[in-house]
């Protein structure tokens, strides 16, 4: 099955929004992750660290496989962080992974 990037930019001072609608974002999340289709998933620190705190996060990258770029535009719209208004914008390209 071929990959797919999902690259969701928040909304400023999305950080309550995130908070709100984060266990069932990470219950789609897992659910890819044991069908076996989950490459990678985590956010973009607003600040240079691990932990931003207050900061929050500036957005998210999400790997997976999906049938096909239209599979993969109806799962990110149904998204929790989509719905719940913690994206701004939500870009999805095909993704070849080279390395590991």
């Amino acid at each position: 099955m071929p990959l797919y990037s999902i690259i969701g930019t928040d909304v400023p001072d999305s950080l309550e929004r995130r908070l709100a609608n984060r266990p069932p974002h990470l219950e789609r999340l897992k659910a890819l992750q044991e069908a076996g289709r989950l490459v990678l998933a985590g956010p973009f620190p607003a600040i240079d660290s691990v932990d931003p705190g207050p900061a929050g996060f500036s957005g998210s990258l999400i790997v997976a496989e999906f049938a096909s770029l239209d599979e993969a535009r109806t799962w990110a719209a149904a998204d929790p962080y989509q719905t719940g208004g913690v994206y701004q914008d939500v870009v999805i390209k095909p993704f070849k992974q080279v390395l590991p």
